[in-house]
């Protein structure tokens, strides 16, 4: 059985959840999806500032009578070697966005991808063993691309295994599916077992 594409309004009716036709929800995508980006940043760059920098704290000459300028310290950030001036430093990237605010981007990327034809239905995924070769089979039986999203009810460990090795193919729990995977994906396919999942994420 090969998979089925859904519009907005097949969406609708499978969801059994009013879906976004209009232009609401763009804010709150957008924000849940820089919101995730930003929580992915490690913020552990840093540069040495001329306290930290491994230089002398002794003053090179004397103050008078060299001829050359003053200078205090060999670590200061004019001279080669010496320190950075409003380098990067550690520093905590992480953003919050409310339950609600993320439900509306979900909802939203969901629309976006059913008005955009990359939203498809199939009965069902399972898979007998771990071989990505089995996946690969099962992705052209249902005439699809190898950079699609399947989304399950429940994920096991040999379907996550077999799409380790296909880096435009994931398999993820209706449960965890977020707004940024969505819109990544070329293609997301809904298995129907996911679809109370869903509903009740989108409710």
């Amino acid at each position: 059985m090969s998979a089925k594409a859904l519009d907005l309004e097949a969406a609708q009716a499978a969801l059994g959840a009013k879906l976004i036709a209009n232009g609401k929800g763009t804010q709150a995508l957008h924000d849940t999806v820089v919101a995730y980006q930003a929580n992915r940043r490690a913020g552990t760059h840093a540069t040495l500032t001329k306290a930290t920098v491994n230089r002398s704290g002794k003053k090179p000459w004397r103050q008078k009578g060299t001829g050359n300028a003053r200078a205090g310290y060999a670590s200061s950030p004019v001279w080669r070697g010496g320190g950075v001036v409003f380098g990067p430093q550690p520093r905590d990237y992480s953003k919050t966005v409310s339950k609600k605010v993320r439900k509306l981007a979900l909802n939203k990327a969901l629309s976006e991808a059913a008005k955009s034809k990359r939203l498809f239905s199939v009965a069902t995924f399972s898979l007998k063993s771990s071989k990505t070769r089995e996946l690969v089979a099962w992705i052209k039986e249902n005439q699809l691309q190898e950079n699609l999203l399947i989304v399950t009810d429940s994920v096991n460990q040999s379907a996550v295994l077999a799409s380790r090795n296909l880096p435009k193919v994931s398999v993820i729990n209706a449960a965890d599916v977020n707004a940024e995977q969505i819109l990544t994906y070329k293609q997301i396919i809904i298995a129907e077992d996911a679809y109370p999942t869903l509903t009740n994420r989108l409710k």
